[in-house]
């Protein structure tokens, strides 16, 4: 499929272009936070910033991060920039750890934002010719709704089926011929195991899934090879990348060449830094995504911290885009483990688990404390369930997973393999890390 362009003037303009659009953008938005927020404006004034020492967008470092703390803090409104009248849509996050994070979305906000989606998903290969089944809950997560107006604005046809009820998602997969579909990597997957499951009913034959548009966790390459040939006939996944507090998906996705995701530069400024110490790093380097959104008004957003670690590639790719390309994000900086002093992130172990014949996908990092030393625990599904009364197989197994995880972490670790279909399944993010050392 050729690498068709959504908005070619924006996705292609060259960089001393596209840098003095973002400088102009980013001085408007300082002057905007200044004027018509509370929190921005004594921000600002504390740090002795204005509009007028904006001038270089390397000046944007000498401006305070914002937090997702702060959104807690200033639970509901305290952020927005409007009058609630101007406001057309309120999202916000479940707040299983305090009061949820509130956005809330301008008719010029929902302009903006179907736009950067109408980009993303044409890159990754949607068109007016798709019929696309979005497997995301609607409700106040971002992920359904956003999806959802990019894809009708490009023209093409949406099944807004949300989350859940496998057998009926599957049934219209079939019944409406589906060519792509929105959903989480890890309920993809289990809709390719649940497909197969039926395949003596329904055959793989009656599905015509081609594209997958995956987001809202991560998925690692190992994972999306599986997805593709689970799915079989061609099917290609993609990744999408965004959040709530920026908007909702629509930051940045893959092309046809999945050489990193494009990011829509002219809506958003992205720096990288050392999570620790909060330093800018170099370009290329490695660290904590911070990202300021040039052109929210509803809720604005001034250097965003993230919390997702990952590197940006600021070569032109070979689709023709010229923008920046974020890699697939590698884990957070606040769900990482430290095992005995390691990093660890789900991801490496992921990585080392796909490809392993005998197990399937599906896996749980266990964390405990044990005296002074915490311990890691991966819980892994067997695909044969018998294999648990063939104890030297089993042990095997064990041992070549156990030196495949240490090999990459470096760290001791132990592996339970567990019967088939034992680990709880998730129709939204699929909650890996179960953390037993406060209990």
């Amino acid at each position: 499929m050729a690498n068709a362009i959504w908005n070619p003037d924006m996705e292609c303009m060259n960089r001393k272009d596209l840098e003095s659009l973002q400088l102009e953008r980013l001085k408007a938005l300082v002057d905007y936070c200044d004027r018509n927020v509370e929190f921005y404006h004594n921000r600002l004034s504390a740090a002795g910033v204005t509009a007028d020492k904006i001038k270089t967008l390397s000046d944007i470092q000498y401006i305070p991060y914002t937090t997702k703390t702060d959104l807690r803090d200033t639970y509901p409104f305290g952020m927005f920039s409007v009058p609630r009248k101007d406001l057309v849509r309120v999202h916000a996050s479940s707040g299983t750890t305090g009061n949820p994070t509130v956005v809330g979305y301008t008719r010029e906000d929902l302009d903006n934002w179907s736009e950067q989606v109408a980009r993303v998903v044409v890159a990754a290969g949607a068109s007016d010719e798709s019929m696309v089944q979005i497997c995301f809950g609607y409700g106040m997560f971002t992920g359904a709704l956003g999806l959802h107006y990019g894809l009708e604005r490009i023209g093409a046809t949406v099944v807004p089926t949300s989350s859940g009820n496998t057998e009926k998602q599957l049934k219209f997969m079939r019944d409406f011929g589906t060519d792509t579909i929105v959903a989480t990597p890890s309920y993809c997957l289990y809709l390719a195991e649940s497909a197969r499951e039926r395949g003596e009913e329904f055959p793989l034959s009656q599905y015509k899934l081609r594209l997958g548009l995956l987001g809202s966790e991560g998925c690692t390459p190992e994972m999306r090879r599986e997805i593709e040939e689970r799915w079989g006939n061609g099917f290609f996944a993609t990744d999408n990348y965004g959040m709530s507090e920026l908007n909702g998906p629509g930051m940045s996705g893959e092309c046809r060449e999945r050489d990193g995701l494009h990011i829509n530069e002219d809506h958003f400024l992205c720096e990288v830094i050392d999570s620790k110490t909060g330093d800018v790093l170099d370009k290329g380097s490695t660290g904590e995504l911070v990202v300021t959104n040039l052109t929210k008004r509803g809720i604005p957003m001034l250097r965003y911290r993230t919390k997702d670690i990952t590197r940006i590639n600021y070569e032109p790719c070979a689709c023709g885009r010229t923008t920046a390309r974020m890699h697939k994000i590698i884990g957070r900086s606040d769900d990482m483990l430290k095992i005995r002093g390691v990093n660890v992130f789900p991801s490496q172990v992921e990585s080392a688990l796909i490809g392993i014949s005998e197990i399937g996908p599906h896996y749980q990092l266990v964390v405990r404390r044990e005296g002074y030393a915490d311990t890691l625990e991966v819980r892994v599904e067997l695909i044969d369930g018998s294999l648990l009364e063939r104890y030297g197989e089993l042990e095997a197994l064990q041992l070549r997973i156990h030196d495949r995880i240490k090999t990459i972490l470096g760290i001791e670790i132990k592996v339970s393999l567990v019967e088939p279909k034992s680990i709880e399944r998730f129709t939204g993010k699929a909650q890996r890390v179960v953390d037993l050392r406060n209990r």
